[in-house]
């Protein structure tokens, strides 16, 4: 009897061993939160307070938070890789050597400082000797294949009428702050970043050689012809709309609208001749460009260019150059205080010119196979739910419903690394200089592009790199994709339970799937075109559905005197909402027949928000916080947490916020949409 009840413990034991060592985690690290916090008065500070003291800002980043924190880990990851490529000799022309020798140069300080500004002397001289505005309209897109980004941009993408076939395109660009708000709007700081921009012009002119009169002469060149742009360029609100963004119509009618510019010869360098058709994305401001091209001096166009040139190169040119160029893009802009080291730029550049090459050998050492088998399950559990959300909207028509349905049906989804990998044969990575190399990569690269005008689209085609840590969701394509690189902690833990990991890359992947119904992507039907399949009903109860959530976003203060941008962040916002609920319900439906048990202290609901929240963990600088207002459709970190909370009753439910809470919102004020 006593070695039968010896057997049974012993048994006993074993199993309860191989339980809890089957059993899987929170997820949660408990050292994240604040404790003295209150959920209800500021739910950020309570759950990520911990994290952003853990990691503080330093000196070389703007913002640093979750995601950056992934990022460096991928990196470093990669280095290790990229480095050990680079310390061996490897046949010439294989994807080793370009690795390598590309990796090498961009930590060559030395040859870099050797070179000075030499690199780029034969491109400035080209310009200088220009005659007259026919050899300058030449040299243009000779420029735009190497990287420049002058006047306009050109590139190939989806018809989004059309959306099997790919069609050349033009967009406004041509300005150096990107954003025309800098050039145009009248608030002290940002006539502030502006005055900076001018002397930043005039020293960068003077270490490439040019005098300071000369350099303060072109530098009003500079902002006369960028202004010029600036003030006919659409804004970031019309820029959402994709029917004001779409002007098909022939070459022959461009050369109508813009007879100035020389299009035989623009699309000849671009190996673009046999191309009859194009879309004007943004007619207006290419008009403008045909204007500024009659009416502006060639001398005026020389110094633009020439600074165009100067603009683009300095970060691959001697430290002088690329000190100066993040004294103003780094420190005035972002309030960044230092650049990033050195080993750092270089696998980020390697990473750029051959990002599947890298991400090849990425996920063969990182990325397991049963990860990307739970996040097919995870996805199509959550595409299942946000398709019985859409079945049970008060709101929607059957019709529109159906159409809805069937969108979400045909769902393209990819996830971990592409079954293709690009081909890098035809790129050449050579020891000259650094900036001869980029300059070849960005050839390769924009080449690869301009060969798809009048193709049909490559739905196996990745928009993103395996190692990047981010999704993205195609309406032309309607695919939702997952890299490898997003599928880590804290947005992914193979050990970690339901809550966690739907709270965290389920909301993501909700998220991703919601922007094919948000404010844009609702206007593209199930084959990616842009066609209306809502009834007129519909879609004027989705609009006024959407304004509560522009209207509670544009209330919010993310610095003082300065609000968040409902209208401009609307997709994203309704995105991280929809990503919330549709996440949420899978959870709950995933573990209703095994319910999770409470851990760390924490209740499976509690968890599932607390995951959430970590994904959008940052400290950021007050310079970034405005730079990001201008320019970034995403809402901040903070208020992807607290602009989102009020509007999800589950949240209230699970920390049992009161109705008084300086974060509540009566239920009649709250977002109601998927």
């Amino acid at each position: 009897m006593k070695k039968i009840i010896f057997i049974i413990a012993l048994i006993f034991m074993i199993v309860s061993c191989e339980s809890k060592k089957n059993r899987l985690i929170s997820g949660i690290d408990v050292t994240n939160i604040d404790t003295a916090a209150n959920p209800g008065s500021d739910f950020y500070q309570y759950a990520c307070g911990g994290w952003l003291k853990k990691y503080p800002l330093t000196g070389e980043y703007a913002r640093f938070g979750s995601f950056d924190k992934l990022a460096e880990d991928n990196r470093t990851q990669l280095n290790e890789l990229i480095a050990e490529i680079a310390s061996s000799k490897h046949q010439n022309e294989t994807v080793e050597q370009k690795i390598g020798d590309l990796y090498n140069m961009a930590m060559d300080s030395l040859k870099r400082n050797s070179d000075e500004y030499f690199p780029i002397v034969e491109e400035l001289n080209r310009v200088a000797a220009l005659q007259d505005k026919n050899e300058l309209l030449s040299l243009v897109p000779y420029l735009m294949l190497n990287g420049i980004d002058l006047y306009f941009s050109v590139f190939v993408d989806a018809d989004m009428m059309n959306s099997k076939m790919n069609i050349l395109q033009l967009y406004q660009g041509g300005i150096s702050l990107r954003q025309r708000d800098y050039y145009l709007d009248k608030d002290e700081h940002t006539a502030k970043i502006r005055e900076h921009y001018k002397n930043h012009i005039i020293r960068m002119f003077e270490r490439t050689g040019f005098t300071h009169e000369q350099a303060v002469k072109n530098m009003e060149a500079v902002m006369k012809i960028e202004t010029r742009l600036a003030t006919a360029a659409y804004d970031k609100i019309k820029l959402r709309d994709p029917y004001a963004n779409y002007s098909k119509m022939s070459i022959a009618e461009l050369k109508k609208i813009t007879p100035q510019i020389n299009w035989d010869e623009i699309l000849t360098v671009l190996n673009l001749k046999n191309i009859n058709e194009i879309n004007v994305s943004q007619k207006e401001p290419v008009i403008e460009v045909n204007n500024i091209l009659a009416s502006e001096p060639l001398q005026t166009h020389k110094a633009y260019i020439q600074w165009k040139i100067i603009d683009a190169a300095a970060e691959y040119l001697s430290d002088e150059l690329y000190n100066e160029n993040f004294e103003f893009y780094g420190k005035i802009l972002s309030g960044k205080e230092k650049p990033q080291p050195r080993w750092k730029q270089a696998v980020s550049v390697v990473n750029g010119v051959l990002g599947e090459a890298v991400g090849q050998m990425f996920v063969k050492k990182y990325f397991p196979p049963e990860a990307k088998e739970r996040m097919v399950n995870l996805v199509q559990n959550l595409q299942n739910v946000l398709g019985e959300r859409i079945s049970a909207l008060e709101w929607m028509s059957d019709s529109t419903k159906a159409k809805a349905l069937e969108k979400l049906k045909t769902f393209y989804v990819k996830i971990g690394y592409p079954d293709k990998w690009r081909d890098y044969s035809n790129l050449k990575i050579k020891k000259d200089t650094y900036y001869e190399n980029i300059k070849r990569a960005n050839r390769f690269e924009n080449e690869y592009m301009l060969g798809k005008a009048g193709k049909p689209v490559d739905r196996d085609e990745w928009g993103m790199t395996p190692q990047t840590v981010n999704a993205y969701y195609n309406p032309t394509t309607n695919e939702i994709c997952f890299p490898a690189g997003i599928l880590q902690y804290p947005f992914f833990d193979m050990n970690a339970d339901d809550a966690f990991n739907y709270g965290a890359i389920g909301v993501v992947i909700g998220h991703e799937m919601t922007h094919g119904f948000d404010d844009q992507g609702r206007q593209f039907d199930k084959d990616g075109n842009l066609q209306d399949w809502w009834t007129a009903e519909d879609a004027q109860r989705f609009n006024e559905k959407a304004k509560v959530m522009s209207d509670y976003f544009d209330s919010i203060y993310v610095a003082p005197g300065v609000h968040a941008n409902g209208r401009f962040t609307l997709g994203e916002n309704i995105a991280d909402y929809g990503g919330l609920q549709i996440a949420y319900q899978a959870y709950r439906l995933a573990t209703k027949d095994n319910p999770l048990p409470d851990i760390d202290g924490f209740t499976p609901d509690q968890r599932f928000f607390l995951a959430y929240a970590t994904v959008w963990a940052s400290n950021i600088r007050s310079e970034e916080i405005l730079r990001r207002t201008k320019s970034d459709p995403h809402s901040l970190g903070k208020w992807r947490v607290n602009g989102q909370m009020p509007h999800i009753q589950a949240w209230y439910d699970a920390f049992n916020i009161a109705v008084d809470a300086p974060m509540a919102l009566p239920v009649e004020k709250r977002v109601l949409i998927w």
